[in-house]
């Protein structure tokens, strides 16, 4: 999972996977038949990885602090000097001209889930009173979806955290 985050799909060659799983050429192909099967079972993990900072908004006591616990996990770990910069599935996106279907609906659904889970914490906060019902939180659970990838897109170039910090601030006050 790391080699492909870190290099990407297309950059990442055999031998590169069998020194970081130290496996076998013949013991690869038989446990994985080939490089993009490997590839996808790495997302799959990846999403199983990542699941416990989505559970940071299933499980929040408000939506703001949930969101903004979500946020702060996440500038972390893009901040982090011992990953790989980015997020394997936005890296994933990005990479790919045209990925092929298995692939591409394993990241569409990566996304519809992060969506999905910010769309329910706005909505317990509509309830709530914490936002206002008036608030469109079909586009704020959209913008807080792009926040999180724009976030993974210049943490590869940039990693200033008090520029992500203020854009989450910044979204946080619109709700």
């Amino acid at each position: 999972m790391l080699v492909f985050w870190e290099k990407g799909y297309d950059a990442t060659s055999i031998p590169d996977l069998l020194e970081a799983m130290e496996l076998s050429r013949s013991s690869l192909y038989e446990t994985f038949i080939d490089k993009q099967t490997l590839y996808i079972e790495a997302i799959q993990h990846y999403k199983k990885f990542s699941k416990n900072k989505r559970n940071l908004l299933v499980n929040a006591p408000s939506a703001k602090v949930g969101i903004r616990q979500f946020f702060d996990q996440h500038i972390t770990s893009a901040c982090d000097d011992d990953l790989p910069k980015g997020c394997l599935i936005t890296n994933a996106i990005i990479g790919l001209d045209s990925p092929d279907e298995q692939l591409r609906k394993l990241i569409q659904d990566g996304f519809e889930e992060l969506e999905h889970s910010f769309y329910e914490l706005l909505s317990k906060g509509q309830q709530t009173g914490e936002i206002d019902p008036k608030k469109d939180i079909k586009a704020l659970s959209h913008l807080l979806l792009n926040l999180n990838h724009s976030i993974n897109v210049v943490s590869k170039v940039k990693t200033n955290k008090k520029n992500m910090y203020d854009m989450m601030n910044t979204v946080i006050e619109m709700l």
